[in-house]
């Protein structure tokens, strides 16, 4: 794993940035006190996730032929469970406010300090970002958005822990409604994923930091947020709840492989007008799923599919000539 990441480093280094998911970490270091980066990629069209491996090759290579690749369906088999307890999280609050940046690939906060301690190994945060929609699937169900805490450690490898955002449910005088609304079209549930049977109320974090989110509508522009108070979200992550956890990669380019996921079991979420705020200024900013971790490359096996088609649809014409 480290050895992929370190790869992908000496690689990256000598190419440009593209503002990616691990910025702030070693393989894409923030500069300090400089204006915000812009990323070069994008998710639509010509710079969408179908091309991030031609847009800069070939730093980007493991986005085309990476087998061990993120998102992915969180479903039975593709991931261990580990409990709450078995983790170790801090984060710091933020009583002055924290700076959050508009990277036109994503909204993203710097952090100030906090750390993850998973099997031995310790990372320390350096940012959160958000997708809209989400980007891991939920047993093959997307979620409103996902908050990713980008985590590295001394030996230059690369945690992630994903959290699922939801909209929030709306207060309600009728309780007979709200009840049966919450269990109708029961869902299996997976191992290591908290099933809610109350209400889902709207985290405090997110409603106080998405008010700044006016401030940073266009790429590349900055704002103070209100103090953010980060540790009810450290207690949400792991009391009583677990992780979904599995071995992938960055979801930007330059898909960089060995990266420790954490999917949360736990669920935030925003209030509906909360959400239309964040959709104004993400847009669409989610990688098509992929395969299942050890699985051969979505975009190959789409190529050697293009270009069996492609022979099978010359000798039918060569054969039909007179």
């Amino acid at each position: 794993m480290r050895g992929t990441l370190r790869a992908l480093f000496l690689t990256a280094s000598a190419t440009r940035a593209f503002a990616s998911c691990a910025h702030g970490t070693f393989l894409h270091p923030r500069e300090e006190g400089g204006a915000v980066e812009v990323g070069k990629f994008g998710y639509i069209g010509s710079i969408g996730p179908l091309h991030w491996a031609a847009l800069d090759s070939p730093a980007n290579n493991l986005c085309a032929t990476g087998t061990r690749q993120s998102p992915i369906n969180m479903v039975d088999g593709v991931f261990t469970v580990l409990q709450g307890s078995d983790v170790q999280l801090t984060v710091n609050d933020m009583p002055n406010g924290a700076d959050f940046e508009n990277l036109g690939t994503t909204v993203e906060v710097v952090a100030q300090g906090g750390t993850l301690k998973v099997a031995d190994k310790q990372f320390e945060l350096q940012q959160f970002h958000f997708h809209l929609p989400s980007e891991h699937l939920d047993n093959g169900t997307s979620q409103a958005m996902e908050m990713h805490m980008v985590f590295q450690s001394a030996q230059k490898e690369i945690a992630v822990i994903g959290v699922y955002i939801n909209i929030a449910d709306q207060p309600s005088s009728n309780t007979t409604t709200t009840t049966s609304l919450s269990k109708a079209a029961p869902k299996r549930s997976l191992p290591g994923l908290t099933r809610r049977e109350s209400p889902l109320a709207a985290t405090p974090l997110l409603e106080t930091l998405f008010t700044s989110l006016p401030a940073i509508t266009n790429p590349g522009t900055r704002t103070k947020t209100a103090p953010l108070a980060m540790g009810p979200l450290v207690d949400l992550l792991l009391k009583g709840n677990t992780f979904q956890t599995y071995s992938g990669s960055l979801t930007t380019p330059p898909c960089s492989e060995g990266v420790r996921w954490l999917v949360s079991g736990a669920r935030l979420a925003v209030t509906p007008a909360t959400f239309a705020r964040a959709r104004d200024v993400l847009g669409f900013n989610a990688r098509f799923v992929q395969n299942a971790p050890g699985e051969p490359n979505a975009l190959m096996q789409a190529a050697v599919g293009t270009a069996v088609a492609a022979v099978e649809a010359g000798a039918g014409l060569a054969g039909g000539r007179v």
